[in-house]
């Protein structure tokens, strides 16, 4: 009897535990029924898949914020059963495209679930039983999921090429795009699809999202998530009063808390997954202590009732008259011993335990978002306001004077801290503007890789 493999079809409550399950075709639903005759619960049963598919590979010890928060020099992985996470992620002249853990890493996961989302869009057409509000409820989440595992892509390979169109078979493979500039037009203009499903759509989503979605779990508080994530591609495209309008339709507001926003949620329940980040094996780079932007009057402009602070460090408090998002993120532990000659005496703490939620994306990104394309449009009082508003909320630092000659350096160093080894911000921030070439080599043999190869599976089917 024929088996199908059903990716991210399968859910455990609302903790929405992810899971790989054969399926006998006669007796259980497969990626085939649900194209050919779908049911209305296997449609939502696949609508809340997506989210399990999105979250794969997000926050494993070798998964996206972990790679690239050691390319971007915002940690280390010290794995003393695979010494890969030092040898080809820092002293390999190029990653390995023949890796899958490594260099090869992070294409098959988005791509699994891209295909999983289109299947979800053909039997929405077919099912028959669904109200159409609801069908463009699906319609609407399944594109914008699409969009986000396209991100993925894009910002990995970058121009080694994305893959756009992933309906057809191996046969019907068509060249990588490696403009990016079509890329991302490509996946604004996926979000934008999305954004007119869910106006179309009901007051609800016909099926459960996770916790980490709290407060955008319907069609209409949905489309902000949409337009936030709108708002991160018109800022990679460089589209600056796209990304001001996209922001104008979501969730940013300087009276909400900066973590107001989506997140991966995990679990341990059965056939869910666990926050591999908080693994004793990653630690915190030096230099997020070393280059720390320092605090003099001890916090004053996050809290006037603080006393400037006798700044000299001690054992409780090692990180002293620094920015506050340095003890908020980080903390000081036994000097590891010398891993292929690099150390660390820090380590994270933002993720408390193996259920912790890591961002999708939050107010404070979106904040600092509408600063960046403010200033790129020569709005600097403006981008000046939201800058310092971070600065003093999330960092306890005295406001800044924006200029044009120093806003990019103050962005980049708000963007580094506010979103510390939690998407690869640091890492992408440093390619958008050039640079990459300027981040730390621990030794004067390590690289700094500018973008992920293609798997050397997928280049060989294209031959």
């Amino acid at each position: 009897m024929k088996k199908t493999v059903l990716v991210a079809l399968c859910a455990s409550s609302l903790g929405l535990g992810a899971c790989e399950l054969e399926f006998q075709d006669l007796n259980n639903p497969s990626l085939e029924s649900l194209r050919d005759t779908p049911t209305p619960a296997a449609v939502n049963s696949a609508a809340t898949g997506l989210l399990i598919g999105a979250r794969s590979g997000k926050s494993a010890q070798n998964g996206y914020v972990a790679h690239l928060g050691i390319l971007g020099r915002e940690s280390y992985t010290f794995d003393g059963a695979d010494p890969r996470f030092v040898t080809e992620m820092l002293a390999s002249p190029a990653l390995a495209a023949g890796s899958p853990a490594f260099g090869g890493n992070l294409w098959v996961q988005p791509y699994a679930n891209i295909r999983n989302a289109n299947t979800l869009l053909t039997a929405v057409d077919k099912v028959s039983g669904v109200a159409d509000a609801d069908k463009e409820a699906i319609r609407g989440f399944a594109k914008t999921m699409q969009a986000l595992d396209y991100l993925m892509v894009a910002v990995t390979r970058d121009t080694n090429g994305v893959a756009l169109d992933v309906g057809g078979g191996i046969n019907d493979l068509k060249p990588l795009e490696k403009d990016m500039t079509k890329v991302y037009a490509y996946i604004a203009g996926l979000l934008e699809e999305s954004k007119a499903h869910l106006e179309a759509a009901g007051d609800t989503f016909p099926f459960p999202l996770s916790g980490g979605f709290a407060g955008y779990d319907t069609p209409a508080t949905f489309v902000k998530f949409n337009r936030a994530v709108k708002a991160r591609v018109e800022a990679y495209r460089q589209n600056w009063t796209g990304a001001l309008e996209a922001l104008s339709g979501s969730f940013v507001d300087t009276a909400k808390p900066l973590t107001e926003g989506t997140y991966y949620t995990y679990g341990v329940g059965t056939g869910d997954v666990t926050n591999g980040l908080t693994s004793p094996a990653i630690y915190a780079h030096p230099s997020i202590v070393t280059d720390a932007l320092p605090n003099p009057d001890g916090g004053a402009a996050k809290d006037p009732d603080r006393q400037k602070a006798d700044c000299t460090p001690d054992a409780a408090q090692p990180f002293k008259c620094l920015d506050d998002r340095i003890s908020d993120k980080v903390e000081k532990v036994a000097l590891s011993a010398p891993y292929q000659g690099l150390t660390s005496e820090y380590q994270f703490k933002m993720y408390e335990g193996s259920t912790a939620s890591v961002p999708i994306i939050r107010n404070e990104e979106l904040i600092l978002l509408r600063a960046e394309a403010n200033f790129q449009l020569g709005n600097l009082t403006a981008a000046e306001e939201d800058i310092n508003l971070i600065r003093a909320t999330a960092g306890g630092l005295p406001p800044v004077t924006l200029i044009s000659e120093n806003a990019v350096d103050i962005l980049l160093a708000e963007r580094r801290y506010s979103l510390l080894f939690e998407g690869g911000h640091r890492w992408i921030d440093m390619r958008r503007y050039n640079r990459l070439q300027t981040l730390p080599k621990d030794k004067p043999e390590h690289f700094i890789h500018e973008r992920f190869p293609v798997p050397q599976a997928e280049q060989d089917a294209r031959q």
